[in-house]
């Protein structure tokens, strides 16, 4: 289902962002073609390095310097994906995806694919999920045909349980399969 399908996986500064690399290996796996964004916050988590090693493509990670020296990298790469996946999607990109607030390369990237299909994971503390900014946001983002998977309940990384874990990647990957199929026809 996901063979040679481009898939842009944008990388937040939540935790979770170590599972995203499992997530990239399975879609690599799976025949996918996969670019990865990082924010700045998650660069500090996971290295761009183990997203190049399992996609074999390089990581973009600014706004304002592309690895395959495009000028318009967010363009570029709007204009390449079939699918944008954000996994963890903390609540700061959720905030900017729906007020159309471009200030890094992933959030610039999502303004400008606003009608290509995306899936987004949140992974937050359950406090700033159900902050009703947050949920309000939320609801922007589903109201435009935004997908979301997860959050799922558990054990957070602050020690406590509640909604707020990143829904694990094999969850993700699935609603991926099912978003792709959905648009294969596109």
């Amino acid at each position: 289902m996901l063979k040679d399908r481009n898939i842009l996986l944008g990388v937040t500064g939540g935790i979770a962002a170590y599972k995203a690399v499992d997530l990239a290996s399975k879609l690599t796996a799976a025949g996918a073609r996969v670019r990865t964004v990082m924010t700045e916050a998650a660069c500090q988590l996971v290295m761009p390095k183990s997203f190049e090693a399992v996609t074999a493509a390089p990581v973009y990670t600014s706004l304002w310097s592309d690895p395959q020296g495009h000028s318009n990298s967010h363009i570029s790469l709007a204009d390449w994906a079939h699918l944008v996946v954000v996994a963890p999607a903390g609540a700061d990109i959720l905030g900017k995806a729906a007020n159309g607030i471009c200030d890094d390369l992933l959030s610039t990237i999502l303004c400008v694919c606003w009608a290509t299909p995306t899936l987004l994971a949140p992974a937050m503390n359950t406090r700033m999920w159900e902050n009703p900014a947050v949920q309000r946001n939320v609801e922007t983002l589903r109201g435009r045909g935004v997908h979301l998977v997860g959050p799922a309940a558990g054990r957070l990384a602050c020690g406590t349980e509640g909604v707020g874990r990143m829904a694990e990647p094999q969850d993700i990957f699935a609603a991926i399969e099912e978003l792709a199929d959905a648009g294969r026809g596109a």
